[in-house]
């Protein structure tokens, strides 16, 4: 198949968190199937990575294109994936892109990734590339199907055949903009499709108009799906999702067994796997030494490794962590930012037990991985969280997760039972302190057992959420889309 995707970030060369790594992870393994995929992208200002190996696209280069009352000149850039063969293609528009950071709070922030929509299927006409599926992700390219059926609806020749698909990745996020932005966006004369009431109430939101118009609709995981049909966690979007609830699968993302294998992964102080653990004991003490802390074997850490906001639900922590590490003999080990409270509650706790407990601010990925391999427990308390990687992680490194029930956590979570040595984790039901405090007490009370243990960590390395067998589900759903 041909496959066009359009994303706001792809790891390593721009990413904020777990969407670049999917958008990754999609085309590579796409790719390896068989398939041709390509990605697109902003050229940002910021870029990570990957910019000293970049060359032009000869046939798009100072391309102009008109978007509502405003030309923009665009060219194409590419390069490959790292460790692969898969290209992937920036659209450089440096009066949109060349800024300090991948997201802003500018005006025309709306317009920046309208225009990368616009730029991917300028590129493919330039390339005689007909994708049989265009896949846009998130908002920033959720107004992609709209721009086919409108702007470029003279185009049948290239695009009479391609479906479209979006991936609703934190549906939190939702690109609404002023209803004064219609003009600016190029849909001023094709006003009649647009939401009316919404503009009657002065916005336009780029998700609803994707979920409108997109041929298939995914989110990250099965339960999220379920979750989103509902007002608590649809954020407003769930009577759109309703009405398309047979066009609409979750599908939970996989994670990259070529970057996250403690027997390969080259940031750990020691390589192991499920037949042979000792090396997850040196990945505990290089990690506890590396961060100031004292190892002790029979201590567990647990370790988090995340974005520092309301939506992880670490705020629950003030009312467990405090009392926790002055009655118990255990470590906690934090990497993470965001939420100013959160930041400083982490440092405070730092500083109150400083033989326990340590935080390190920021996004720093060898230590990630370090978290990862020498942790004990992995904690992941989210109030929402639409699919989560860093639980498939743990799981895969022998790190049985604590996390609570919902979205992506619940679908690759089960509950461990000692009576019979089934499940993989530690599943609390409310997002209370309470609940997060059972969760722990239970996973403490289970490290004890040392046979139990030692079952529980095997049977989270036997789990496969690989994207090797999650990448046939959008295989399925991009065939069915042409059955």
């Amino acid at each position: 198949m041909r496959i066009a995707q359009v994303s706001a970030e792809l790891a390593p060369f721009a990413k904020t968190g777990g969407l670049g790594d999917v958008c990754a992870a999609l085309p590579r393994y796409l790719v390896a199937a068989g398939h041709d995929v390509r990605p697109f992208l902003p050229l940002y200002g910021n870029l990570r990575a990957g910019r000293d190996r970049m060359v032009p696209v000869g046939y798009a280069q100072d391309v102009p294109v008109r978007l509502g009352p405003r030309t923009f000149t665009f060219s194409l850039f590419t390069t490959e994936l790292p460790g692969t063969s898969v290209p992937v293609y920036f659209v450089r528009c440096p009066a949109l892109y060349d800024r300090a950071a991948t997201y802003t709070a500018d005006p025309d922030e709306h317009l920046r990734f309208a225009f990368l929509t616009v730029a991917a299927i300028e590129s493919c006409q330039r390339m005689g590339f007909s994708p049989d599926v265009f896949h846009a992700h998130d908002w920033h390219a959720a107004l992609l199907p709209l721009y086919l059926n409108t702007l470029y609806a003279w185009d049948r020749a290239r695009f009479g055949g391609t479906r479209t698909v979006l991936t609703i990745h934190n549906v939190g996020y939702q690109g609404t903009v002023s209803a004064r932005a219609v003009d600016d966006l190029g849909l001023a004369p094709h006003r009649s499709l647009l939401h009316r009431d919404e503009l009657a109430r002065g916005r336009l939101s780029f998700l609803l108009h994707g979920i409108l118009y997109a041929n298939a609709l995914t989110t990250v995981s099965r339960t999220h799906a379920l979750e989103m049909l509902s007002p608590e966690h649809g954020m407003g979007m769930d009577p759109y999702l309703r009405a398309r609830a047979k066009d609409f699968v979750g599908i939970v993302n996989g994670i990259d067994t070529a970057i996250w294998s403690p027997a390969t992964d080259p940031h750990l102080a020691a390589r192991y796997d499920a037949d042979d653990l000792a090396g997850k004991a040196a990945c505990k003490r290089a990690l506890l030494e590396g961060l100031g802390l004292p190892y002790a074997a029979s201590a567990p850490v647990i370790g988090v490794v995340s974005r520092l906001t309301g939506q992880k639900g670490l705020d629950l922590l003030e009312g467990v962590l405090p009392d926790l590490l002055a009655a118990a003999d255990v470590r906690f080990v934090a990497l993470g930012s965001g939420d100013a409270r959160l930041e400083a509650f982490f440092a405070d706790l730092a500083r109150r037990f400083p033989s326990k407990a340590g935080f390190t601010r920021g996004y720093d990925e060898p230590l990630a991985h370090r978290i990862e391999a020498g942790a004990d427990l992995f904690l992941m308390p989210s109030r929402y969280e639409p699919c989560g990687l860093n639980q498939m992680y743990s799981l895969r490194y022998g790190t049985p997760p604590v996390v609570r029930r919902t979205g992506g956590l619940a679908d690759t979570v089960v509950p461990f039972d000692r009576r019979t040595g089934e499940g993989t984790g530690f599943v609390f039901e409310h997002a209370t302190a309470a609940g997060v405090a059972w969760g722990l007490k239970e996973a403490l009370t289970t490290w004890l057992d040392r046979p139990a243990w030692a079952r529980l960590v095997r049977n989270g390395m036997a789990q496969d959420w690989s994207w090797e067998t999650q990448i046939r589900h959008y295989l399925a759903l991009y065939a069915r889309l042409h059955g």
